[in-house]
Order: structure tokens, then C-alpha cells, then sequence
């Protein structure tokens, strides 16, 4: 016997346009290291390696937008006194190998490099 559709998937619990609103959260985006990433707070991310050590705070004033439950901030290029505080988690972590492979036929040239880039784990603490 098959079950109903209303018993497996309740209407309550289904995602319809008037309660998606709640489950929108405080993001921002910021230029980290000449590049831009969303973050939330308690994301960790990724990002180009930087000059902190391991379990050092950082903050980043290059915020170039701010949503906080729909109230929405853009700056031009910068939003004013936006500060993301960070904590970094691990200064010493490789990205995967990147093979670059070079090639001229008929000439029997070959070249094969290999690259990984260096990058530094970090935690977002807050969005203000």
C-alpha cells in the first residue's frame, strides 16, 4: 500500500515563500586577499595565504555588501564601518595539485609542472 503524500511530506514543513523569510541569516560579502567570498558568521572558508598565525584574531574593512534579514547595505565600493572578525584555524594548509602540461607536436616538446597553492584556514567570529 502506498502512503498518502500528506503523511510523508507535511504542508507545515514544506519551504513556501512566506516562511523561506525565516530562514534567511546575517552574510556579508568581503574582499579577503584580492578575492570575494560570502561569508556567515561561524563559516570557515579557505582563502590566499595570510601574513597571521595560527589562533590570531583578523579583521577585514573591505565589506562590499551587508545583508542582515533582508535589510540590505551596498557600498560604493565599501560599506562604512562594516568590520568581519575572524579567527584563523591553520596557517599551513596546501590546495590540491594543479598540472600544467605543455605540449608542441611534431616537435617532441613536452613539459609537465606541477602546483599547490598555499592557503590559510580561517573561522568568521562576527559581522559588524
Amino acid at each position: 500500500m502506498a502512503a498518502e503524500p500528506a503523511k510523508i511530506c507535511p504542508r507545515e514543513q514544506t519551504l513556501t515563500v512566506g516562511n523561506f523569510k525565516s530562514f534567511i541569516i546575517m552574510y556579508a560579502i568581503v574582499d579577503i586577499a584580492g578575492q570575494q567570498f560570502k561569508v556567515e558568521a561561524g563559516s570557515k572558508i579557505f582563502v590566499n595565504r595570510l601574513a597571521q598565525k595560527k589562533d590570531e584574531a583578523v579583521e577585514f574593512d573591505k565589506v562590499l555588501l551587508i545583508d542582515n534579514e533582508g535589510a540590505v547595505k551596498v557600498g560604493a565600493p565599501y560599506v562604512e564601518g562594516a568590520v568581519v572578525k575572524a579567527t584563523v584555524l591553520d596557517d599551513e594548509v596546501k590546495a590540491k595539485k594543479v598540472l600544467v602540461f605543455k605540449k608542441i607536436r611534431r616537435k617532441g616538446f613536452q613539459k609537465l609542472n606541477g602546483h599547490r597553492q598555499k592557503l590559510t584556514q580561517i573561522r568568521i567570529d562576527a559581522i559588524a
